[in-house]
């Protein structure tokens, strides 16, 4: 009798404290994306598409986000910035919150268009892929990069089409699982009207960024991508006139070996997400 009591007042207590702590999350991102949204309208330095991407990128991972934000790309110093950001790791770093604000906004919006019409996991995993894989190729990075590449928005869609490919696979690699694990176990956390929903892709978001970041550290390194950039200097991925820098060539074998990388995360993550999720 005392052991079902005990697991009774478990099963109450747990779901409240799960909200609470969702409250208490949702309050420091609150803060967290208002601290950030200040420091960058200061800030002359961080390009136009990179405050973009940073705010939504805390608005999307909360204190976290901001954590990286101090660490890897606010100027400790006036003019300090092209400095600052200059080791490859911050380059990967401003990489990677770029794919994240682009293909994670596409992404909720597929989530949510799947939960207005219902669809089956397989077809609502199908639509988030391509929303995110569409909103960060055709928006974020070709239509917000275009200047960077030459002006012309067809050449920034040929350039950025292999490095958003790779980039978006890996993090849906991260992210496929994590939703659907934790949606199975909490069918409320389907619903947009709540907080779990909210949280579910928070959590979502921060393991699909730590999964994409080598990927994008290594289309940085090869000049394939954009990294943190300054607004007078693009990122060593993405002034092509940047010459002075060393870089690993870019060979065929190393292509396919990223390819070969990327689609083995995806795929690792679907079986994640069908078999112990709902997909």
């Amino acid at each position: 009798m005392i052991d079902l009591i005990a697991f009774s007042d478990i099963n109450t207590i747990l779901p409240t404290a799960i909200d609470g702590a969702l409250r208490l999350w949702f309050a420091l991102t609150f803060v967290s994306l208002a601290l950030v949204v200040v420091d960058l309208a200061r800030s002359s330095a961080i390009t136009v598409v990179m405050k973009w991407g940073w705010a939504l990128v805390v608005a999307y991972t909360g204190p976290v986000g901001l954590v990286i934000y101090l660490w890897s790309c606010r100027e400790p110093l006036p003019q300090a910035h092209e400095a600052y950001v200059a080791p490859l790791w911050k380059q990967a770093v401003g990489s990677t919150i770029h794919c994240v604000a682009g293909d994670a906004t596409g992404i909720i919006a597929g989530a949510l268009i799947g939960v207005a019409f219902v669809m089956p996991p397989r077809v609502d995993a199908t639509v988030e892929y391509v929303a995110g894989f569409a909103f960060g190729l055709f928006i974020f990075q070709a239509l917000f990069m275009r200047g960077a590449m030459g002006g012309s928005y067809a050449a920034a869609l040929r350039r950025a089409l292999f490095p958003e490919w790779l980039s978006m696979s890996a993090l849906m690699g991260g992210m496929f699982p994590v939703m659907s694990i934790l949606m199975r176990r909490d069918p409320s956390a389907m619903l947009p009207n709540g907080l779990r929903f909210w949280g579910v892709m928070s959590c979502a978001i921060m393991v699909g960024a730590v999964v994409a970041y080598p990927f994008n550290a290594w289309l940085v390194a090869h000049g394939l991508k954009h990294g943190m950039g300054t607004a007078n200097v693009l990122g060593r991925g993405g002034d092509h006139t940047d010459t002075h820098q060393a870089r690993p060539p870019v060979t065929a074998m190393s292509v396919a070996g990223a390819t070969v990388a990327s689609l083995a995360v995806l795929a690792l993550g679907l079986w994640l997400a069908a078999r112990y999720g709902d997909l």
